[in-house]
This record gives structure tokens, sequence and C-alpha cells, in this order.
């Protein structure tokens, strides 16, 4: 299946450069682009494609408010976002990943980074660039802490389910999280994706944000794990 891809960015030679790239891999196709959030708006129901790279700072419409905006759509139509950004941790990914982007990239990563970074997108995975995920784990923690009692919401969950959103929150994988709860990693799976039902969670990007906005986890334990 081809992927169908569409880039917001108000750089031209970066919208070019990003579409020359993807659309000479096998599995990729770019559908459109747009030099600002506005547009991007406008366009992306049109071509409707699955994956959508949006720059943070644009002019009209900045990419938090387009991709608030995009991922309010029904679900049939909702296409995955991955926010575009020159800085590692930017105060507007936060603000995203809670309306739903699937993630964040650097805009000077390698070529590489980004074609793998749409394939996982597409693939209904987060993106939290490994790099710099965990300082942007313990900076949400750190602006905006958590009172002493927790969401009611966890209620929800039993303790191995807690556990391992837990772990999600300090940025595991599937593979490390089954290593460290002696378990099989299909098991991992299915724990995750009773998280994601019981709570109404989207992706591992919700799954951080809400780890530490119920009070699950705090800017220390985010810091042990550094």
């Amino acid at each position: 299946m081809t992927i169908r891809v569409f880039i917001a960015d108000d750089q031209a030679m970066v919208r070019a450069g990003f579409a020359a790239l993807l659309d000479a891999q096998d599995d990729m196709s770019v559908v459109g682009d747009a030099a600002n959030g506005l547009e991007a708006v406008d366009r992306v129901p049109r071509v409707r494609p699955d994956v959508v790279l949006l720059d943070v700072r644009m002019p009209e419409m900045d990419g938090l408010e387009a991709a608030k905006r995009l991922l309010a759509a029904d679900a049939a139509h909702r296409p995955s976002v991955i926010m575009l950004t020159t800085f590692d941790i930017d105060d507007y990914i936060y603000e995203a990943l809670r309306h739903g982007a699937s993630g964040f990239l650097l805009k000077d990563a390698p070529p590489d980074d980004l074609i793998a970074a749409v394939r996982v997108v597409a693939a209904g995975e987060a993106l939290l660039a490994p790099s710099v995920t965990r300082r942007l784990i313990a900076e949400f923690a750190r602006s905006r802490p958590t009172g002493p009692t927790q969401s009611p919401r966890l209620a929800e969950l039993t303790e191995r389910e807690r556990e391992v959103l837990r772990l999600i929150a300090r940025g595991m994988s599937n593979q490390e999280i089954s290593r460290q709860l002696f378990v099989a990693e299909q098991t991992v799976k299915t724990h995750i994706n009773r998280i994601f039902a019981k709570i109404g969670l989207r992706d591992r990007a919700q799954a951080v944000v809400f780890a530490y906005e119920s009070g699950l986890v705090t800017a220390g334990q985010a810091e042990e794990t550094g």
C-alpha cells in the first residue's frame, strides 16, 4: 500500500526537498503541500493523506492550530500528524501531542529518519525522536506539575496496566517493557491496547501526556531513567 503524504512548511526549499526524498520511495507518494497552516487545513481534506508533516512555525496559521483542526476530523478522515521543529524541545510540541499528533521530528534529522518516521506513523505508531524523548517528557512534568491526587481515570486500569503505562511514559519500547516485566512482547501489546481502549488514548504520544497529567509519573521518576 502506498503511503500518501502531505507537507506543510513555509520554506519552499524544505517542501521540495522533503517531497523529492519521499516520492523517491517505492511505498510513498506526496499528494500535496502548503506554505502555511491555513492552506494545509483547506487542502488536506481534499487529498486525504495518510500522514501530514506540519512545520510548527508558519505564517497565517501555525502548525499547532492546524494540527488541532486536522485532528478534530472524524476518525475515517483523520490523518496522522508529525510535527516538524527546528528545536529539540519546542513549546508547541506538548500541546500538539495532547491534541493527537503522533509525534515530532527535528527538521535537520537525517533523510533516513524522515522516511522511517513516515512509515512508523502510517503504521499507527507514535513517533518521539529517540535522542530527545526523555528530555521532552521531563519538560512536560517540570512545566506542568501535577498535584498529589491522581486522576480517577487511573482506577479503570489494573495494577499491571498502570505499570505498563509508567514504563511507556519513561520512553521504553515494547521490547524494553517486556524485559522489565519478564513477560512476552505480545503480552505487552495486549496490555497497551487495553490501556488505550479504557482511557480513550490514540497512541503512545498521548499515553505519555496522560501519564504525567494524571499524576501517575512525576518529573523525578523521568529523570531516574535519563
